[in-house]
C-alpha cells in the first residue's frame, strides 16, 4: 500500500473499512449500508469495491468482505479492533505519572518539609496539566474523525 492510499481513505470509504474492521467477520453491502446508513447497497458495493482495490479487503468465495489488513492512519494507532487518536497514549502515560506523584506525595507527606510539599504539588499540577492537553487533543482529533465519517 503507498501513501497515496492512505488519503483516499477519509468520509465514507473510512466509516465503510471502520466497520468491516471492527465487525471482525465477513462484511456483505447490505450490511454495510445499514451499519453506515447509506441510501442503497450499490453505494456500499462501490465503497467496499475502492477499499479491496486499494488493499486493506478482500472478498471471500460467497461475495462478502473481510479486512485483509489494518490501514496506518496518521494520528492514529490500533488497539484491537478499535482506532484511537496517538493523544490518548500520551493522555494514559500521563495520568500513570500523575498516581505516581499522588503516590508518593502521600507516602512521604507527613515526613517530608513544606518546600518538598510545595515542589511536588508544582509537578503534579505540570502533569495533570500535560494530562489535559493530550486528552483535549485526543477528543478533538476522535471529533474530525467523527466528522470526516459523515461527509
Amino acid at each position: 500500500m503507498t501513501r497515496g492510499s492512505n488519503e483516499e481513505l477519509e468520509g465514507i470509504t473510512l466509516s465503510v473499512y471502520l466497520h468491516v474492521v471492527k465487525k471482525g467477520k465477513p462484511v456483505g453491502p447490505r450490511d454495510v449500508m445499514k451499519a453506515v446508513k447509506l441510501s442503497s447497497p450499490s453505494v456500499a458495493y462501490r465503497h467496499l469495491q475502492k477499499l479491496e482495490d486499494l488493499g486493506y479487503l478482500q472478498k471471500n468465495e460467497y461475495g462478502e468482505y473481510i479486512a485483509k489488513s489494518k490501514a496506518h492512519l496518521r494520528g492514529y494507532v490500533w488497539v484491537g479492533r478499535r482506532l484511537i487518536p496517538k493523544m490518548w497514549r500520551y493522555s494514559f502515560l500521563f495520568l500513570a505519572i500523575l498516581i505516581v506523584e499522588l503516590y508518593v506525595l502521600i507516602v512521604h507527606f507527613p515526613h517530608e518539609t513544606y518546600e518538598f510539599k510545595i515542589f511536588f504539588l508544582l509537578l503534579m499540577l505540570i502533569t495533570g496539566f500535560a494530562l489535559g492537553v493530550f486528552t483535549v487533543e485526543g477528543l478533538l482529533q476522535n471529533k474530525r474523525k467523527q466528522g470526516n465519517k459523515s461527509e
